[in-house]
């Protein structure tokens, strides 16, 4: 019996939302390539390059260092089921829609949650960890989004860490929207667990996430009292498949893995710190114009974050019509707001292949046009102005 589905088609849309971003075509290249066996010689070999890969973007030396299968917030939940058991004290920085899942898979495992909140737009400050971490006495584990993908905002670490190892607790980040596109440094930052994901600034389609523990955190995880509840997501087990014993744990997404690998070697082609400036740079022109067009910037000014622009709806605009205006009309996605700030901002991403000049232009351009289709007040092509003039001076 013949199907009567269409041959597999989907727009190659402009992808400026919170992610996925965009993929380069390499990437595509690469996962065209044959499968192999979970156990095959030739993909240890690409596993063990992938390896070395991602410590090189993550900078690190972490000998534990692996891809979980599985999106970001896999990673993420391999971070928190391998370093809390029941009955531990953790403190989770809550500023946002992430650092708020990561509070709740703390619970889920049995972790003891200390939520430091900040309202969501603006950064979690030193000296509320610091009260929180004196409060709570013995704590395991401070764990903190580095760019929150939900306001848009840059969280400094350097002295949360500090203050966390003062307190001899672990220190967990959440990258995923950062790594490859902001500067993330696991060794010299003292990160003890880093995850990340394939599908933003690393230009992969999701469906791995990068993550590294560090000798502190590897030793944790060996001194348990428990077995790790998550058996899938057990980095004992994971790191006898990644590396040493080579042992079967799981069948691997192959194509994902080559994916992984052809998106960290143009990250490390490019070259990280002129990565990073281009996102910056990119992100700085379109600040720049939509201030020009009369738009408010929600998050706080001098930790907004280039990779993620959070932009307040102006009163009597209509977020779902504009949103598939750009979608439809001009082939560009952006994204609204979650939790809290769902119908109160739009989410712009420029992340990876994303980030471009063009997609700058191009997005404040279909902005301008659907904001004045529905009777938003601004000065026709000031936006595009303001924002090309930034990237000629960049």
């Amino acid at each position: 019996m013949s199907s009567n589905t269409a041959d597999l088609n989907p727009p190659p849309r402009i992808l400026l939302g919170a992610g996925p971003a965009n993929v380069h075509p390499r990437v595509y290249q690469a996962m065209m390539a044959p499968i192999l066996g979970h156990l095959d010689p030739d993909f240890l070999h690409i596993m063990d390059e992938t390896k070395s890969l991602m410590r090189a973007v993550f900078r690190t030396q972490n000998e534990e260092t692996i891809a979980v299968s599985g999106t970001g917030s896999a990673g993420m939940e391999a971070a928190v089921a391998n370093l809390i058991e029941p009955g531990e004290r953790v403190v989770v920085c809550v500023a946002g829609f992430f650092g708020d899942r990561i509070a709740e898979m703390a619970s889920r495992y049995g972790g003891e949650v200390v939520r430091v909140e900040a309202e969501w737009g603006r950064i979690i400050e030193a000296e509320a960890v610091e009260a929180a971490l004196k409060a709570a006495g013995r704590t395991k584990l401070v764990a903190i989004v580095h760019s929150e993908t939900s306001t848009g905002v840059h969280q400094p670490l350097e002295d949360i860490v500090r203050l966390a190892h003062e307190h001899d607790a672990l220190v967990m980040v959440d990258t995923v929207t950062s790594l490859g596109g902001c500067e993330v440094a696991v060794d010299d930052w003292g990160l003890d667990a880093c995850h990340s994901a394939s599908q933003k600034c690393l230009g992969c389609p999701p469906g791995t996430a990068p993550l590294t523990f560090s000798p502190r955190a590897a030793a944790a995880l060996r001194s348990r009292e428990t077995k790790v509840r998550s058996w899938y997501l057990d980095m004992t087990l994971l790191d006898n498949y990644w590396g040493g014993k080579r042992a079967y744990h799981h069948t691997a997404p192959m194509t994902m893995v080559y994916a992984l690998r052809e998106g960290l070697r143009l990250v490390l082609e490019e070259g990280l710190e002129a990565r990073i400036s281009r996102h910056l740079r990119n992100g700085q022109a379109l600040w720049a114009g939509l201030g020009a067009m009369g738009l408010t910037l929600h998050a706080q000014e001098e930790y907004r974050l280039p990779l993620i622009t959070t932009v307040r709806i102006p009163e009597g605009i209509e977020d779902l019509k504009l949103r598939r205006a750009l979608l439809y009309d001009h082939n560009i996605e952006i994204a609204g707001g979650l939790g809290i700030l769902a119908g109160k901002i739009w989410r712009i991403g420029l992340m990876g292949v994303s980030s471009s000049a063009e997609n700058v232009l191009a997005v404040l351009q279909a902005l301008e046009q659907e904001l004045s289709a529905q009777g938003f007040r601004l000065e026709k092509g000031a936006g595009v102005a303001v924002a090309d003039r930034v990237l000629s001076e960049g």
